[in-house]
């Protein structure tokens, strides 16, 4: 995965970088390419209303072998 862009983001209360990801990249896991894009808040568990984040835009294209068994496409 490349990062090819950001967008930019205004947290609402209660944001948490996990679920910032979720809604992302639709991988909690990838929460640590938020984090560094952001390393101002680095330490931010939970975010305040306001908070303006970037969020880098992923050229994700995973292949098959890669991906696990449920998010593969199933065979015809």
């Amino acid at each position: 995965m490349q990062i090819v862009g950001y967008t930019d983001y205004t947290t609402r209360q209660g944001d948490v970088w996990d679920e910032l990801a979720l809604a992302a990249y639709d991988e909690e896991r990838l929460s640590h390419i938020l984090i560094e894009a952001n390393p101002d808040y680095s330490g931010t568990l939970i975010f305040d209303a306001g908070v303006h984040l970037k969020i880098p835009v992923l050229d994700t294209v995973e292949q098959p072998e890669t991906l696990p068994p449920w998010r593969r496409e199933a065979e015809a």
